[in-house]
Protein backbone atom coordinates (compact mmCIF):
# COMPACT_ATOMS: atom_id res chain seq x y z
CA UNK A 1 0.00 0.00 0.00
CA UNK A 2 1.31 3.67 -0.57
CA UNK A 3 2.02 5.91 1.79
CA UNK A 4 -0.15 8.81 2.29
CA UNK A 5 0.60 12.01 0.45
CA UNK A 6 -0.61 15.15 0.17
CA UNK A 7 -1.46 16.89 -2.93
CA UNK A 8 1.53 18.77 -5.09
CA UNK A 9 0.75 21.61 -7.74
CA UNK A 10 1.53 20.17 -11.44
CA UNK A 11 4.79 21.62 -12.76
CA UNK A 12 3.87 22.96 -16.41
CA UNK A 13 5.68 21.08 -19.33
CA UNK A 14 9.11 22.67 -20.68
CA UNK A 15 9.83 24.23 -23.48
CA UNK A 16 12.61 22.82 -26.18
CA UNK A 17 14.37 25.13 -28.15
CA UNK A 18 14.98 24.19 -32.07
CA UNK A 19 18.66 23.84 -31.83
CA UNK A 20 18.18 21.56 -28.20
CA UNK A 21 15.87 19.47 -30.21
CA UNK A 22 18.63 18.63 -33.46
CA UNK A 23 21.73 18.33 -30.99
CA UNK A 24 19.16 15.85 -28.99
CA UNK A 25 18.13 13.53 -31.78
CA UNK A 26 20.40 13.87 -34.09
CA UNK A 27 23.47 13.35 -31.89
CA UNK A 28 22.50 12.73 -28.09
CA UNK A 29 19.90 9.90 -29.21
CA UNK A 30 22.19 7.89 -31.62
CA UNK A 31 25.23 7.62 -29.31
CA UNK A 32 22.91 7.23 -26.04
CA UNK A 33 21.15 4.15 -28.02
CA UNK A 34 24.43 2.76 -29.55
CA UNK A 35 26.08 3.34 -26.45
CA UNK A 36 23.44 1.10 -24.78
CA UNK A 37 23.32 -1.62 -27.13
CA UNK A 38 27.31 -1.84 -27.24
CA UNK A 39 27.34 -1.67 -23.26
CA UNK A 40 24.33 -4.23 -23.29
CA UNK A 41 26.19 -6.79 -25.54
CA UNK A 42 29.33 -6.66 -23.28
CA UNK A 43 27.18 -7.20 -20.32
CA UNK A 44 25.86 -10.43 -21.73
CA UNK A 45 29.22 -11.76 -22.80
CA UNK A 46 30.05 -11.29 -19.04
CA UNK A 47 26.95 -13.10 -18.03
CA UNK A 48 28.57 -16.34 -20.05
CA UNK A 49 31.30 -16.05 -17.47
CA UNK A 50 30.59 -15.45 -14.05
CA UNK A 51 28.10 -16.03 -11.33
CA UNK A 52 27.98 -13.17 -8.78
CA UNK A 53 27.23 -10.11 -11.83
CA UNK A 54 30.01 -7.88 -10.05
CA UNK A 55 32.13 -7.96 -13.57
CA UNK A 56 28.52 -7.25 -15.45
CA UNK A 57 28.12 -4.55 -12.70
CA UNK A 58 31.00 -2.71 -13.58
CA UNK A 59 30.05 -2.12 -16.80
CA UNK A 60 26.80 -1.53 -16.13
CA UNK A 61 28.79 1.28 -13.85
CA UNK A 62 30.66 2.59 -17.20
CA UNK A 63 27.60 2.27 -19.42
CA UNK A 64 26.41 4.79 -16.88
CA UNK A 65 28.91 7.16 -16.72
CA UNK A 66 28.93 6.93 -20.73
CA UNK A 67 25.66 7.99 -20.61
CA UNK A 68 25.74 10.89 -18.68
CA UNK A 69 28.73 12.02 -20.62
CA UNK A 70 26.70 11.54 -23.81
CA UNK A 71 23.90 13.54 -22.10
CA UNK A 72 26.28 16.58 -21.25
CA UNK A 73 25.13 16.10 -17.23
CA UNK A 74 28.21 15.51 -15.11
CA UNK A 75 26.74 14.11 -11.30
CA UNK A 76 27.75 15.40 -7.89
CA UNK A 77 27.27 13.47 -4.82
CA UNK A 78 26.97 14.41 -0.81
CA UNK A 79 26.98 12.35 1.49
CA UNK A 80 28.95 9.30 0.50
CA UNK A 81 30.21 8.95 4.27
CA UNK A 82 26.81 7.18 4.82
CA UNK A 83 27.44 4.85 1.93
CA UNK A 84 30.98 3.66 3.47
CA UNK A 85 29.45 3.28 7.23
CA UNK A 86 26.99 1.38 6.12
CA UNK A 87 27.51 -1.41 3.60
CA UNK A 88 24.04 -3.49 3.68
CA UNK A 89 21.19 -1.27 3.41
CA UNK A 90 17.80 -0.33 0.96
CA UNK A 91 19.12 2.38 -0.81
CA UNK A 92 15.65 4.38 -1.54
CA UNK A 93 15.25 7.55 -4.29
CA UNK A 94 12.94 9.71 -5.86
CA UNK A 95 12.24 8.94 -9.31
CA UNK A 96 12.05 11.56 -12.01
CA UNK A 97 13.55 10.18 -15.43
CA UNK A 98 14.79 7.68 -17.59
CA UNK A 99 18.60 9.25 -16.50
CA UNK A 100 18.07 8.19 -12.84
CA UNK A 101 19.19 4.91 -13.21
CA UNK A 102 22.22 5.66 -15.27
CA UNK A 103 22.85 8.77 -12.52
CA UNK A 104 22.71 6.31 -9.89
CA UNK A 105 24.54 3.72 -11.21
CA UNK A 106 27.26 5.95 -12.02
CA UNK A 107 27.28 7.86 -8.54
CA UNK A 108 27.59 4.68 -6.20
CA UNK A 109 30.60 3.60 -5.79
CA UNK A 110 29.41 -0.23 -5.04
CA UNK A 111 27.81 -3.40 -5.97
CA UNK A 112 23.76 -3.45 -5.51
CA UNK A 113 20.61 -5.06 -6.98
CA UNK A 114 18.15 -2.92 -7.81
CA UNK A 115 14.02 -3.87 -7.13
CA UNK A 116 12.15 -2.74 -10.24
CA UNK A 117 9.36 -2.78 -12.38
CA UNK A 118 9.30 -5.80 -14.66
CA UNK A 119 7.78 -4.02 -17.58
CA UNK A 120 11.65 -2.81 -18.05
CA UNK A 121 12.51 -6.50 -18.15
CA UNK A 122 11.22 -6.70 -21.64
CA UNK A 123 13.19 -3.68 -22.81
CA UNK A 124 16.29 -4.92 -25.25
CA UNK A 125 20.17 -4.90 -23.92
CA UNK A 126 18.56 -2.85 -20.66
CA UNK A 127 16.25 -5.49 -19.83
CA UNK A 128 18.68 -8.56 -20.70
CA UNK A 129 21.24 -7.20 -18.83
CA UNK A 130 18.66 -6.87 -15.69
CA UNK A 131 17.94 -10.62 -15.89
CA UNK A 132 21.52 -11.79 -16.35
CA UNK A 133 22.81 -9.78 -13.66
CA UNK A 134 20.69 -10.68 -11.19
CA UNK A 135 18.11 -7.48 -11.16
CA UNK A 136 14.81 -8.10 -9.24
CA UNK A 137 11.81 -7.95 -11.23
CA UNK A 138 8.24 -6.35 -9.27
CA UNK A 139 5.23 -6.58 -10.77
CA UNK A 140 3.13 -3.98 -9.44
CA UNK A 141 0.06 -4.65 -10.66
CA UNK A 142 0.26 -8.44 -9.42
CA UNK A 143 0.06 -8.52 -5.36
CA UNK A 144 1.24 -12.04 -5.29
CA UNK A 145 4.50 -11.92 -7.53
CA UNK A 146 4.94 -8.56 -5.77
CA UNK A 147 5.27 -10.66 -2.13
CA UNK A 148 7.57 -13.30 -4.15
CA UNK A 149 10.06 -9.94 -5.62
CA UNK A 150 10.31 -8.95 -2.01
CA UNK A 151 11.23 -12.17 -0.13
CA UNK A 152 14.20 -12.36 -2.73
CA UNK A 153 15.01 -8.41 -1.75
CA UNK A 154 15.28 -9.54 1.75
CA UNK A 155 17.10 -12.82 0.78
CA UNK A 156 19.75 -10.79 -1.04
CA UNK A 157 19.91 -8.41 1.71
CA UNK A 158 20.66 -11.05 4.21
CA UNK A 159 23.21 -12.31 1.73
CA UNK A 160 25.03 -9.16 1.96
CA UNK A 161 23.79 -7.42 -1.08
CA UNK A 162 22.99 -3.80 -0.87
CA UNK A 163 19.46 -3.05 -2.39
CA UNK A 164 18.32 0.25 -4.35
CA UNK A 165 14.86 1.27 -4.89
CA UNK A 166 12.66 3.61 -6.24
CA UNK A 167 9.41 3.92 -3.71
CA UNK A 168 7.44 5.51 -6.06
CA UNK A 169 7.22 2.76 -8.59
CA UNK A 170 7.22 4.97 -11.56
CA UNK A 171 8.37 8.28 -12.61
CA UNK A 172 7.19 11.42 -11.94
CA UNK A 173 5.06 13.73 -14.01
CA UNK A 174 5.53 17.17 -12.34
CA UNK A 175 9.00 16.97 -10.75
CA UNK A 176 7.62 16.47 -7.29
CA UNK A 177 7.31 13.10 -4.93
CA UNK A 178 4.67 11.02 -4.97
CA UNK A 179 2.91 8.13 -2.88
CA UNK A 180 5.52 5.99 -1.68
CA UNK A 181 5.47 2.17 -1.73
CA UNK A 182 5.87 0.18 1.65
CA UNK A 183 7.91 -2.63 -0.05
CA UNK A 184 11.49 -0.70 0.70
CA UNK A 185 10.40 -0.71 4.63
CA UNK A 186 8.92 -3.77 4.60
CA UNK A 187 12.68 -5.59 2.97
CA UNK A 188 14.65 -3.48 5.42
CA UNK A 189 12.78 -4.10 8.46
CA UNK A 190 12.64 -8.21 7.58
CA UNK A 191 16.83 -7.93 6.96
CA UNK A 192 17.29 -6.07 10.01
CA UNK A 193 19.34 -3.30 7.69
CA UNK A 194 19.15 0.49 7.65
CA UNK A 195 16.97 2.36 5.00
CA UNK A 196 18.79 5.19 3.20
CA UNK A 197 17.12 8.05 1.94
CA UNK A 198 18.21 9.33 -1.54
CA UNK A 199 17.28 12.41 -3.48
CA UNK A 200 18.22 13.19 -7.11
CA UNK A 201 17.88 16.62 -8.60
CA UNK A 202 18.04 17.31 -12.38
CA UNK A 203 17.27 14.59 -13.99
CA UNK A 204 13.42 15.88 -14.46
CA UNK A 205 14.77 18.80 -16.08
CA UNK A 206 17.22 16.67 -17.96
CA UNK A 207 14.95 13.95 -19.52
CA UNK A 208 11.05 14.50 -18.07
CA UNK A 209 8.61 11.79 -18.48
CA UNK A 210 6.83 13.71 -21.32
CA UNK A 211 9.77 14.47 -23.57
CA UNK A 212 12.33 12.53 -25.40
CA UNK A 213 14.93 15.52 -25.83
CA UNK A 214 17.82 15.62 -23.54
CA UNK A 215 18.26 19.07 -21.92
CA UNK A 216 22.09 18.70 -20.41
CA UNK A 217 22.80 20.49 -17.01
CA UNK A 218 24.63 19.07 -13.90
CA UNK A 219 22.73 16.66 -11.75
CA UNK A 220 23.09 15.85 -8.03
CA UNK A 221 22.66 12.67 -5.80
CA UNK A 222 22.34 13.70 -2.01
CA UNK A 223 22.43 10.73 0.47
CA UNK A 224 20.79 11.34 3.96
CA UNK A 225 21.19 9.98 7.22
CA UNK A 226 20.37 6.30 7.67
CA UNK A 227 16.90 5.28 9.45
CA UNK A 228 17.55 2.24 12.01
CA UNK A 229 14.95 -0.11 11.62
CA UNK A 230 16.51 -2.52 14.62
CA UNK A 231 13.16 -3.37 16.95
CA UNK A 232 10.90 -2.59 14.35
CA UNK A 233 7.97 -5.15 13.44
CA UNK A 234 6.43 -5.13 9.47
CA UNK A 235 3.53 -4.07 10.94
CA UNK A 236 5.16 -0.88 11.26
CA UNK A 237 6.15 -0.28 7.97
CA UNK A 238 3.61 2.06 6.83
CA UNK A 239 4.77 4.32 9.61
CA UNK A 240 8.51 3.87 8.42
CA UNK A 241 7.77 4.41 5.06
CA UNK A 242 6.11 7.91 5.81
CA UNK A 243 9.66 8.51 7.86
CA UNK A 244 11.22 7.86 4.41
CA UNK A 245 8.97 10.03 2.50
CA UNK A 246 9.64 13.17 4.35
CA UNK A 247 13.03 12.04 4.84
CA UNK A 248 13.34 12.13 0.63
CA UNK A 249 11.26 15.25 0.51
CA UNK A 250 13.79 16.93 2.81
CA UNK A 251 16.96 15.93 0.61
CA UNK A 252 14.86 17.03 -2.35
CA UNK A 253 14.16 20.08 -1.66
CA UNK A 254 17.26 21.47 0.06
CA UNK A 255 19.57 24.22 -1.43
CA UNK A 256 22.09 23.04 -3.56
CA UNK A 257 25.31 22.42 -1.60
CA UNK A 258 28.51 23.99 -2.82
CA UNK A 259 31.47 22.28 -4.59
Amino acid sequence: MPAETAAVPAMPPRRIGIKETLVSNLIQAPLFFGATAAFGTVSLLASLTETDGRRQHRIARAWAKCSLAIAGSPIHVTGLDVVHNHPVAVYACNHLSYMDTPAVFAALPFPFRILARSDLWKLPFIGWHLNRSGQIAVAVDNPRASIASLTNGVRALKAGMPLFVFPEGGRSRDGQLGPFMSGPAYMAIRAGVPLIPMALAGTYELLPIHTRHFSPRPLELRIGAPIPTADLTTRQSEALTAQLRQAIEELRIAPPRSR
